[in-house]
Protein backbone atom coordinates (compact mmCIF):
# COMPACT_ATOMS: atom_id res chain seq x y z
CA UNK A 1 0.00 0.00 0.00
CA UNK A 2 1.26 3.56 -0.67
CA UNK A 3 2.48 5.51 2.33
CA UNK A 4 0.20 8.31 3.49
CA UNK A 5 1.23 11.84 2.60
CA UNK A 6 -0.90 14.91 3.13
CA UNK A 7 -2.05 17.33 5.76
CA UNK A 8 -2.07 16.53 9.44
CA UNK A 9 -1.49 18.16 12.85
CA UNK A 10 2.25 17.49 13.17
CA UNK A 11 3.07 20.95 14.51
CA UNK A 12 6.06 20.17 16.75
CA UNK A 13 7.51 17.73 14.21
CA UNK A 14 7.36 20.24 11.35
CA UNK A 15 8.66 22.98 13.64
CA UNK A 16 11.62 20.84 14.68
CA UNK A 17 12.40 20.02 11.05
CA UNK A 18 12.34 23.72 10.17
CA UNK A 19 14.90 24.65 12.83
CA UNK A 20 17.14 21.67 11.95
CA UNK A 21 17.07 22.58 8.26
CA UNK A 22 17.73 20.57 5.08
CA UNK A 23 19.39 17.67 6.90
CA UNK A 24 16.25 16.89 8.92
CA UNK A 25 14.74 13.43 8.40
CA UNK A 26 11.25 13.10 6.89
CA UNK A 27 8.30 14.06 9.11
CA UNK A 28 7.24 10.46 9.68
CA UNK A 29 10.65 9.53 11.04
CA UNK A 30 10.80 12.56 13.34
CA UNK A 31 7.30 11.85 14.67
CA UNK A 32 8.24 8.24 15.36
CA UNK A 33 11.34 9.39 17.25
CA UNK A 34 9.16 11.44 19.61
CA UNK A 35 7.54 8.20 20.83
CA UNK A 36 4.03 9.45 20.09
CA UNK A 37 2.77 6.43 18.08
CA UNK A 38 3.39 3.91 20.83
CA UNK A 39 0.23 3.92 22.89
CA UNK A 40 -3.07 5.57 23.77
CA UNK A 41 -4.26 7.25 26.93
CA UNK A 42 -7.48 8.38 28.56
CA UNK A 43 -6.35 11.32 30.69
CA UNK A 44 -8.21 11.59 33.97
CA UNK A 45 -10.52 8.89 32.68
CA UNK A 46 -12.18 11.27 30.23
CA UNK A 47 -9.79 12.87 27.69
CA UNK A 48 -8.78 10.42 24.92
CA UNK A 49 -5.50 10.89 23.05
CA UNK A 50 -3.68 8.52 20.72
CA UNK A 51 -0.29 8.86 22.36
CA UNK A 52 1.30 6.87 25.19
CA UNK A 53 0.40 6.85 28.88
CA UNK A 54 2.25 9.77 30.49
CA UNK A 55 3.58 11.15 27.19
CA UNK A 56 3.30 14.78 26.08
CA UNK A 57 4.84 16.86 23.27
CA UNK A 58 7.48 18.39 25.55
CA UNK A 59 8.79 14.91 26.35
CA UNK A 60 8.58 13.93 22.69
CA UNK A 61 10.44 16.97 21.41
CA UNK A 62 13.35 16.58 23.82
CA UNK A 63 13.57 12.88 23.00
CA UNK A 64 13.70 13.46 19.25
CA UNK A 65 16.29 16.25 19.58
CA UNK A 66 18.60 13.94 21.52
CA UNK A 67 18.12 10.94 19.24
CA UNK A 68 19.00 13.11 16.24
CA UNK A 69 22.33 14.04 17.82
CA UNK A 70 21.30 17.63 18.45
CA UNK A 71 21.26 19.91 21.45
CA UNK A 72 19.43 23.16 22.07
CA UNK A 73 18.85 25.76 24.75
CA UNK A 74 15.41 25.43 26.34
CA UNK A 75 14.17 28.36 28.40
CA UNK A 76 10.87 29.46 29.91
CA UNK A 77 9.20 31.74 32.42
CA UNK A 78 9.52 35.39 33.35
CA UNK A 79 7.22 38.25 32.44
CA UNK A 80 5.89 38.83 28.95
CA UNK A 81 8.39 41.65 28.46
CA UNK A 82 11.30 39.48 29.60
CA UNK A 83 10.19 36.61 27.38
CA UNK A 84 9.87 38.84 24.31
CA UNK A 85 13.33 40.27 24.94
CA UNK A 86 14.71 36.73 25.28
CA UNK A 87 12.98 35.84 22.01
CA UNK A 88 14.40 38.88 20.21
CA UNK A 89 17.91 38.03 21.33
CA UNK A 90 17.57 34.38 20.28
CA UNK A 91 16.15 35.27 16.85
CA UNK A 92 19.27 37.34 16.17
CA UNK A 93 21.17 34.03 16.19
CA UNK A 94 18.67 31.92 14.23
CA UNK A 95 15.11 30.56 14.14
CA UNK A 96 13.44 29.71 17.46
CA UNK A 97 11.04 26.85 18.15
CA UNK A 98 8.28 28.22 20.39
CA UNK A 99 5.58 26.34 22.23
CA UNK A 100 3.38 25.19 23.51
CA UNK A 101 1.21 28.16 22.60
CA UNK A 102 -2.58 28.54 22.74
CA UNK A 103 -3.61 27.98 19.13
CA UNK A 104 -6.87 29.83 19.66
CA UNK A 105 -5.00 33.06 20.47
CA UNK A 106 -2.95 33.16 17.27
CA UNK A 107 -5.04 36.00 15.86
CA UNK A 108 -4.01 35.62 12.21
CA UNK A 109 -6.08 32.42 12.18
CA UNK A 110 -9.75 32.84 11.16
CA UNK A 111 -12.20 32.27 13.99
CA UNK A 112 -9.94 33.62 16.69
CA UNK A 113 -9.79 34.59 19.48
CA UNK A 114 -10.90 31.22 20.81
CA UNK A 115 -8.93 30.64 24.03
CA UNK A 116 -8.26 27.02 24.86
CA UNK A 117 -8.70 25.76 21.28
CA UNK A 118 -5.59 23.60 21.55
CA UNK A 119 -1.85 23.48 22.07
CA UNK A 120 0.48 24.29 19.20
CA UNK A 121 4.13 24.83 18.20
CA UNK A 122 5.64 27.17 15.62
CA UNK A 123 8.96 28.70 14.52
CA UNK A 124 9.68 32.38 15.13
CA UNK A 125 11.90 33.94 12.48
CA UNK A 126 12.17 37.48 13.83
CA UNK A 127 10.90 39.50 16.76
CA UNK A 128 11.41 43.23 16.71
CA UNK A 129 9.67 46.55 16.21
CA UNK A 130 6.64 45.32 18.10
CA UNK A 131 5.97 42.45 15.65
CA UNK A 132 6.65 38.71 15.63
CA UNK A 133 7.25 36.95 12.30
CA UNK A 134 6.75 33.20 12.27
CA UNK A 135 6.26 30.07 10.24
CA UNK A 136 3.15 28.35 11.57
CA UNK A 137 3.18 24.73 10.32
CA UNK A 138 -0.62 24.66 10.36
CA UNK A 139 -0.63 26.37 6.98
CA UNK A 140 0.60 29.90 7.70
CA UNK A 141 4.12 30.70 6.40
CA UNK A 142 5.42 34.16 7.24
CA UNK A 143 2.53 34.97 9.56
CA UNK A 144 2.79 38.12 11.69
CA UNK A 145 1.36 39.15 15.03
CA UNK A 146 1.78 42.14 17.29
CA UNK A 147 4.31 41.10 19.91
CA UNK A 148 1.90 41.50 22.84
CA UNK A 149 -0.76 39.43 21.08
CA UNK A 150 1.81 36.72 20.41
CA UNK A 151 2.84 36.78 24.08
CA UNK A 152 -0.79 36.20 25.09
CA UNK A 153 -0.82 32.98 23.04
CA UNK A 154 2.69 32.02 24.13
CA UNK A 155 1.69 32.23 27.81
CA UNK A 156 -0.11 28.90 27.18
CA UNK A 157 -2.40 29.25 30.19
CA UNK A 158 -4.84 26.69 28.77
CA UNK A 159 -2.22 23.98 28.08
CA UNK A 160 -2.54 21.29 30.74
CA UNK A 161 0.82 19.55 30.31
CA UNK A 162 2.99 22.53 31.21
CA UNK A 163 3.00 24.99 34.07
CA UNK A 164 5.68 27.11 32.39
CA UNK A 165 4.83 30.12 30.21
CA UNK A 166 6.92 31.29 27.27
CA UNK A 167 8.72 28.03 26.48
CA UNK A 168 11.21 28.22 23.64
CA UNK A 169 14.10 26.21 22.21
CA UNK A 170 16.94 27.98 20.42
CA UNK A 171 20.57 27.52 19.46
CA UNK A 172 20.16 24.11 17.80
CA UNK A 173 23.56 22.46 17.37
CA UNK A 174 24.60 19.16 15.81
CA UNK A 175 26.66 17.36 18.46
CA UNK A 176 27.18 14.23 16.40
CA UNK A 177 26.15 12.98 12.96
CA UNK A 178 23.22 10.54 13.20
CA UNK A 179 21.44 9.06 10.21
CA UNK A 180 17.69 8.35 10.43
CA UNK A 181 18.12 4.57 10.63
CA UNK A 182 20.57 4.88 13.53
CA UNK A 183 18.22 7.24 15.37
CA UNK A 184 15.28 4.88 14.85
CA UNK A 185 17.20 1.89 16.18
CA UNK A 186 18.23 3.89 19.24
CA UNK A 187 14.58 4.81 19.84
CA UNK A 188 13.31 1.22 20.07
CA UNK A 189 13.86 0.62 23.82
CA UNK A 190 11.92 3.80 24.51
CA UNK A 191 9.10 2.70 22.20
CA UNK A 192 8.80 -0.58 24.10
CA UNK A 193 8.72 1.26 27.43
CA UNK A 194 5.92 3.49 26.19
CA UNK A 195 3.94 0.48 24.97
CA UNK A 196 4.38 -1.09 28.39
CA UNK A 197 2.89 2.02 29.99
CA UNK A 198 6.09 2.98 31.79
CA UNK A 199 5.97 6.77 31.54
CA UNK A 200 8.02 8.39 34.30
CA UNK A 201 5.97 11.54 34.84
CA UNK A 202 2.91 11.92 37.09
CA UNK A 203 -0.48 11.67 35.40
CA UNK A 204 -3.89 12.91 36.56
CA UNK A 205 -5.81 10.55 38.83
CA UNK A 206 -7.87 8.05 36.85
CA UNK A 207 -5.67 8.14 33.73
CA UNK A 208 -5.59 4.86 31.79
CA UNK A 209 -3.23 3.70 29.07
CA UNK A 210 -3.15 1.27 26.15
CA UNK A 211 -5.85 -1.38 25.94
CA UNK A 212 -7.46 -0.23 29.21
CA UNK A 213 -7.86 3.29 27.80
CA UNK A 214 -9.62 2.05 24.65
CA UNK A 215 -11.84 -0.36 26.60
CA UNK A 216 -12.93 2.46 28.92
CA UNK A 217 -13.57 4.74 25.95
CA UNK A 218 -15.67 1.98 24.36
CA UNK A 219 -17.79 1.83 27.52
CA UNK A 220 -18.29 5.59 27.31
CA UNK A 221 -19.37 5.26 23.68
CA UNK A 222 -21.96 2.65 24.62
CA UNK A 223 -23.48 5.12 27.08
CA UNK A 224 -23.40 7.88 24.46
CA UNK A 225 -20.23 9.80 23.77
CA UNK A 226 -19.86 13.29 25.23
CA UNK A 227 -20.06 15.94 22.50
CA UNK A 228 -16.71 17.47 23.46
CA UNK A 229 -14.98 14.08 23.33
CA UNK A 230 -16.61 13.28 19.99
CA UNK A 231 -15.44 16.59 18.53
CA UNK A 232 -11.88 16.10 19.77
CA UNK A 233 -11.66 12.60 18.34
CA UNK A 234 -13.41 13.34 15.05
CA UNK A 235 -11.59 16.58 14.28
CA UNK A 236 -8.16 15.80 15.70
CA UNK A 237 -7.50 12.62 17.64
CA UNK A 238 -8.26 9.81 15.21
CA UNK A 239 -6.56 11.28 12.15
CA UNK A 240 -3.50 12.09 14.22
CA UNK A 241 -3.38 8.67 15.86
CA UNK A 242 -3.79 6.81 12.58
CA UNK A 243 -1.09 8.88 10.88
CA UNK A 244 1.34 8.41 13.75
CA UNK A 245 0.94 4.65 13.55
CA UNK A 246 1.20 4.63 9.76
CA UNK A 247 4.41 6.64 9.99
CA UNK A 248 5.72 4.29 12.67
CA UNK A 249 5.02 1.37 10.32
CA UNK A 250 7.04 3.04 7.57
CA UNK A 251 9.87 3.88 9.95
CA UNK A 252 10.05 0.35 11.35
CA UNK A 253 10.09 -1.07 7.84
CA UNK A 254 12.96 1.30 7.01
CA UNK A 255 15.16 -0.49 9.56
CA UNK A 256 13.99 -3.98 8.59
CA UNK A 257 11.54 -4.71 11.42
CA UNK A 258 8.84 -6.08 9.16
CA UNK A 259 6.74 -7.84 11.81
CA UNK A 260 6.65 -4.75 13.99
CA UNK A 261 5.90 -2.64 10.92
CA UNK A 262 2.98 -4.92 10.05
CA UNK A 263 1.64 -4.66 13.61
CA UNK A 264 1.87 -0.85 13.48
CA UNK A 265 0.13 -0.78 10.10
CA UNK A 266 -2.64 -3.05 11.41
CA UNK A 267 -3.16 -0.72 14.37
CA UNK A 268 -3.16 2.32 12.08
CA UNK A 269 -6.01 0.74 10.12
CA UNK A 270 -7.89 -0.05 13.33
CA UNK A 271 -7.60 3.53 14.56
CA UNK A 272 -8.40 5.03 11.15
CA UNK A 273 -11.59 2.95 11.00
CA UNK A 274 -12.96 4.90 13.98
CA UNK A 275 -13.44 8.07 11.92
CA UNK A 276 -16.66 7.09 10.13
CA UNK A 277 -18.72 6.00 13.14
CA UNK A 278 -17.48 9.07 15.03
CA UNK A 279 -18.61 11.40 12.26
CA UNK A 280 -21.97 9.67 11.78
CA UNK A 281 -22.76 9.23 15.48
CA UNK A 282 -22.84 5.43 15.37
CA UNK A 283 -21.65 4.90 18.93
CA UNK A 284 -22.49 1.20 18.96
CA UNK A 285 -20.15 0.57 16.02
CA UNK A 286 -17.59 2.91 17.54
CA UNK A 287 -17.54 0.91 20.77
CA UNK A 288 -17.13 -2.33 18.82
CA UNK A 289 -14.20 -0.94 16.80
CA UNK A 290 -12.50 0.47 19.90
CA UNK A 291 -12.62 -2.96 21.54
CA UNK A 292 -11.22 -4.49 18.38
CA UNK A 293 -8.36 -1.97 18.40
CA UNK A 294 -7.56 -2.35 22.11
CA UNK A 295 -5.24 -5.42 21.87
CA UNK A 296 -3.27 -3.89 18.98
CA UNK A 297 -0.83 -2.03 21.20
CA UNK A 298 0.07 -5.28 22.96
CA UNK A 299 0.67 -6.94 19.60
CA UNK A 300 2.90 -4.05 18.57
CA UNK A 301 4.83 -4.30 21.82
CA UNK A 302 5.31 -8.05 21.40
CA UNK A 303 6.50 -7.64 17.82
CA UNK A 304 8.92 -4.89 18.75
CA UNK A 305 10.27 -6.85 21.70
CA UNK A 306 10.86 -9.91 19.51
CA UNK A 307 12.60 -8.02 16.69
CA UNK A 308 14.41 -5.15 18.41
Amino acid sequence: MPAYTGSGPYCYTHSLRMVIGPSAPPPGVVETLTGSPFGAQLIGGSLPLFDPFGWDPEIGLDTAVGLLGRSCERSAGGTAEEALERLRAACARGPVLVGPVDMGLLLYRPGTPAPGEGDHYAVVLAAGGGTVLLHDPHGHPYATLPARAFADAWRAESVDYTDEPYVMRAGFTEERAVDPAEALRASLPGAVRWLEGRGDRPVPRGTLGGAAALEALAAQAERGLDARVRGLLAEFGVRLGARRLADAAGSLSLIGLEKAAAAADEQARAVGALQYPLATGDDEELASLLRRAAPGYRRLRDALTAEA
